[in-house]
């Protein structure tokens, strides 16, 4: 199916699954060591059923056994949010789904306040009987979706900057102090955001703290301002590597705007009183450290092998590659995050499921890959984009979006759209190889993209190598996955 480009509920959908009982062996990726035999509700593929909120209650399992301990991750993506709530084996014991609700602002919306109302919304969308066994909690987020809080308040005192917006104002200043080619050297690096507001705002700067979005909503929930996660990070000039910022960032004069940083999944604090009151949980319920939104998708596919590989295929196209070998280069939009003794390496593209909304609906995209045979090649080239600007795996705020000429049958022009980004895909994982990174030998799929089937034909055509839909793909399961972490500890 494609109509995972939907973007169009007004309320959440909530799915709750059921399976019988198995017992395996359950791989953490976190730890990248087997966890041992734990007891896992999944001998076959979770049966997924969608119900109304109001619905819920009595139609979960037999309920559960007194003291069993739960974990909820949530994920804040391009156009929604949505959380996952898993047991100790990895089973999904309910999960939901809501839109961003549109708040119109001066400049376009108010997203500080369609992010908090959504993850309140969200809360309240868990099961009550399952609340109180909710342990612990974590949250993704958009890369390089930056927020200027004041650290004595924590309310934002400038609009946020989009993961996608750029800031070509700041980038002379930003590549006059970093090392060649580092990830900050691009446009839309957190680090041009930061120095871009520094510039120009008017605010009380000694008071000014630094978040990312999923800093900012963990905050919300614990309380304490001021920390980050070395995923989120990255993009401010955080060195993952050395467990620090460097010298040429910390003699900065903004350099105490910056957030301090934990791991992802790191235990930061209890829920919130007023949070835990308002929502019905458990005293001892934690708050950990998040991570960023693709990484939080490869941790749900389980790819814990180098040169295995996630492609998230949401609004954006987003590539994480296991290597053994860290690569950075701003020149193509390439950089690495640290998991455990491993790198994640990659970027993220503007190509994508946005582009397809601009065209088809829900319905058309349907209808219209039934009809694609993804064994033949499409003649047409193009090179699919929202609008103007390219991160990855070309750097140019200045590239046009390419989709002419259009013919006449939507069926050949849709096969094209969608197999010219399965080319840039395929460039892009060309290029991680020519940088040096761990080749890539299998590629899963998460995101929206992850339900089209003939998409995934056309794809493994086009790079060459097995392409499957993990059967996590969602992630939220890779946030629930922290929380776990955070509770281990």
């Amino acid at each position: 199916m494609v109509g995972t480009f939907s973007v169009t509920h007004p309320a959440s959908t909530l799915l709750v699954s059921w399976s019988s009982v198995h017992t395996f062996g359950f791989h953490d990726p976190l730890r990248n060591q087997f966890s041992g035999t734990w007891l896992c509700k999944s001998v076959r593929k979770p049966r997924v059923r969608a119900m109304s909120i109001g619905s819920v209650k009595g139609n979960q399992e037999k309920g559960l056994e007194v003291g069993e301990r739960l974990y909820l991750g949530l994920d804040f993506g391009t156009s929604g949010a949505r959380f996952a709530l898993i047991d100790k084996g990895g089973t999904i014991k309910a999960e939901a789904k809501r839109e961003y609700p549109l708040y119109p602002s001066e400049e376009s919306y108010d997203w500080i306040r369609s992010w908090k109302d959504t993850l309140y919304l969200l809360l309240e969308d868990i099961p009550i009987d399952l609340r109180k066994h909710i342990v612990s909690i974590s949250i993704d987020g958009t890369s390089a979706t930056t927020i200027i809080v004041d650290g004595n308040t924590g309310e934002p005192v400038w609009r946020p900057f989009l993961y996608n917006e750029s800031c070509p104002d700041a980038l002379p200043m930003v590549k006059s102090i970093a090392p060649p080619n580092h990830t900050v050297c691009s446009g839309s690096s957190t680090l041009c955001k930061l120095v871009s507001w520094w510039n120009n705002a008017d605010s009380n700067k000694k008071s000014a703290l630094l978040l990312h979005q999923a800093d900012w909503l963990l905050w919300l929930l614990h309380g304490k301002l001021g920390i980050s996660d070395y995923n989120n990070a990255l993009k401010v000039g955080y060195d993952p590597e050395v467990d620090s910022y460097p010298s040429w960032l910390v003699s900065q004069s903004y350099s105490h705007v910056l957030p301090s940083v934990v791991a992802p999944g790191t235990s930061i604090g209890y829920l919130k009183e007023d949070i835990r009151t308002k929502f019905g949980f458990q005293e001892d319920c934690v708050v950990c450290s998040g991570t960023t939104d693709s990484i939080a998708a490869l941790l749900a596919a389980r790819a814990t092998q180098p040169g295995k590989a996630v492609t998230s295929l949401g609004s954006t196209l987003a590539i994480k590659l296991l290597s053994n070998t860290r690569i950075e280069d701003s020149r193509f939009g390439v950089y690495s995050h640290r998991l455990d003794d491993k790198w994640l390496v990659g970027g993220a593209s503007n190509t994508g499921g946005a582009v397809l909304r601009q065209l088809f609906t829900d319905d058309e995209l349907e209808k219209l890959s039934e009809q694609i045979n993804p064994l033949e090649a499409s003649p047409l080239d193009y090179y699919p984009l929202p609008k103007v600007g390219e991160r990855f795996p070309v750097a140019d705020p200045n590239l046009a979006p390419r989709l002419l000429p259009r013919p006449e049958n939507d069926v050949e022009y849709l096969h094209g759209i969608l197999e010219s980004i399965a080319r840039i895909e395929a460039k892009a994982y060309g290029l991680l190889k020519d940088l040096g990174a761990t080749e890539v030998d299998e590629v899963f799929t998460a995101g929206g993209g992850a339900k089209n089937d003939k998409w995934i034909k056309i794809r493994e055509r086009v790079l060459g190598l097995p392409v499957s839909s993990a059967i996590q793909t969602e992630a939220a399961y890779g946030a629930a996955l922290l929380a776990f972490k955070g509770d281990q500890q």
